[in-house]
């Protein structure tokens, strides 16, 4: 027994904190729990354009027009989808990262204001699970990515043979490839969340550079931008209409998990306003950029090839064929190396940092950020996420049924801030289990978050069983193609009225963004106490020595 308390006290992660010493509240509280202190508040409005920038570019994104030209639709009509997906979902991600740009609070936390201080814990696995598996996902396709890197050094490498059975659903040369990827991954894990800003700017940097290269040597190699660009779409009318719906749903799910754990990214923000208008123009427009630099080349891929290669990462590995020049072998390396960093950035901003301030919040005593980012590049390893992306009906599935939870997990976030409590937040309240406190509610629970929770899945419910393959009426499918506004809307009806009826402590009248418990306050005042008594304490030693 002694052992086992010995073995769980070093695996315990560092508290520096007074609020996070007792062992009575390390099971709400932790360092990366607290809120940031001013010297990790260091991003400003470029450090967020850099952000999305960044996050923005990579191989998922680049692909996403194709599936909407394949339905039908001409490229304008996809891009157009694009802009009003991205350009719609925006201002949710502004709402939502409000309270931690405000009281520099990340996800869980915020999320404890509305479901409680043990309620949030259901919606942070949600969001940790979400995180784990995208990881998992964008490693494996950075993987096809160093496979190309790799045969445009070593050419051979693509005749590597097989010694993995056929139950593995993958084979020596790719998982290798994935592998590779996966270990030069693990130190950008490592860094404090306040520093990674310098590696998006970076990547922000390289990659448009190396897009537009390999734009404009597709267009260079097709004499042209090819014939996707002038090919009419085949839908019209209603058909269309809803077809660019969702199309533009397709956009909104794809940022729906940012969108929600938006606080963690906001909580760093060295102005309150620094995240406003920077992330209102950066998001539609980088992902608007990088889908047109997507359709172009891969509409010059029907001309070079003879069909259409919508993936960037197949349409480099075609131009290794056929014995290249040393200057492709070098292009080709070049842009895949560019590939290779932005599936590093997408994951770190969309999946490690996610996971990390989730599983942190599951487990404060034993997991900080970091180690949190570590365990979802384990679970993203051993659930051999290959298997995943081999099935697309499966896979997509999967990723809507998401977007309905974490929908409605939004929907009551943002009521609760900016609708019941109208800005105020009592932030010392959100480290205690105390009865009483703003968020303790029922034995820790919210029950009208709850409630509001469930309404806002139950009305996508039918129309999800149908994307399934449930034969279900037209009309669910429809509000299913808007399951984000639906689920969104519907939970933040729902618990705004049940707010009504049964008001909770803390309710406000008017919007006023403050934290009623001065607790940023009185922490600065205890770090200026504490420094005071240990400078007396040198200098009683210094006396006593003399």
């Amino acid at each position: 027994m002694d052992f086992a308390r010995k073995v769980a006290k070093a695996l315990e992660v560092p508290h520096t904190h007074e609020e996070s010493a007792s062992s009575g509240l390390q099971f709400v509280s932790s360092d990366d729990l607290l809120p940031v202190p001013v010297e990790e508040r260091t991003w400003t409005a470029f450090s967020y354009v850099a952000f999305w920038g960044s996050t923005s570019i990579n191989v998922s994104t680049w692909m996403v027009t194709s599936s909407m030209v394949v339905l039908g639709m001409s490229w304008w009509q996809a891009w157009l989808s694009i802009w009003i997906g991205y350009g719609v979902v925006t201002p949710f991600v502004v709402l939502m990262a409000r309270p931690g740009a405000v009281h520099h609070i990340t996800f869980p936390v915020v999320n404890r204001a509305s479901f409680g201080i043990f309620g949030s814990l259901w919606c942070v696995f949600n969001r940790a699970t979400m995180a784990c598996i995208w990881y998992g996902v964008q490693s494996s396709i950075g993987g096809t990515c160093v496979l190309v890197m790799l045969r445009a050094m070593w050419p051979s490498v693509n005749n590597i043979p097989n010694s993995m059975p056929l139950s593995s659903g993958t084979n020596t040369r790719d998982f290798m490839c994935f592998l590779i990827f996966w270990i030069i991954s693990l130190p950008f894990i490592w860094p404090p969340v306040h520093t990674i800003r310098h590696f998006f700017t970076f990547k922000t940097i390289l990659t448009p550079i190396a897009c537009l290269i390999f734009m404009i040597w597709c267009i260079i190699k097709a004499k042209g931008v090819g014939p996707i660009i002038n090919q009419p779409g085949t839908l019209h009318g209603s058909e269309l209409a809803w077809a660019m719906i969702s199309g533009a749903g397709v956009c909104i799910s794809n940022l729906i998990t940012l969108t929600t754990n938006a606080p963690d990214f906001g909580s760093r923000a060295k102005t309150t306003s620094a995240p406003i208008y920077s992330q209102l123009w950066s998001i539609p427009f980088s992902y608007g950029s990088i889908c047109l630099l997507g359709v172009i080349v891969s509409s010059s891929s029907q001309t070079i090839y003879g069909e259409v290669i919508w993936s960037p990462v197949d349409l480099l590995a075609k131009f290794l064929d056929d014995n290249p020049s040393a200057a492709t072998r070098f292009g080709v390396w070049f842009i895949a190396v560019s590939f290779i960093v932005a599936q590093i950035g997408t994951n770190i901003s969309a999946n490690s940092v996610s996971a990390g301030c989730d599983l942190t919040a599951l487990f404060p005593r034993f997991i900080n950020i970091r180690r949190g980012g570590y365990i979802s590049a384990l679970v993203g390893l051993v659930m051999c996420p290959w298997n995943l992306v081999s099935s697309s009906s499966r896979f997509t599935s999967y990723m809507s049924a998401y977007t309905v939870f974490l929908s409605a997990i939004a929907g009551v976030m943002a009521t609760e801030y900016w609708l019941v409590r109208k800005g105020r937040y009592n932030v010392a309240d959100l480290y205690v289990t105390r009865k009483g406190s703003w968020y303790w509610y029922t034995y820790g629970f919210n029950p009208r978050a709850y409630a509001a929770y469930v309404a806002g899945i139950i009305i996508n419910v039918v129309g999800f069983a149908g994307d399934t393959g449930t034969p279900v009426p037209a009309a669910a499918t429809e509000i299913f193609d808007l399951s984000f506004f639906t689920g969104f809307g519907t939970s933040s009806i729902v618990y705004y009225i049940l707010n009504r009826i049964f008001p909770v402590p803390g309710a406000s009248d008017i919007f006023e963004e403050i934290d009623v418990s001065g607790y940023e306050e009185r922490m600065t005042s205890s770090d200026e106490d504490t420094n005071s008594k240990d400078d007396r304490i040198e200098i009683e030693k210094e006396s006593s020595s003399a």
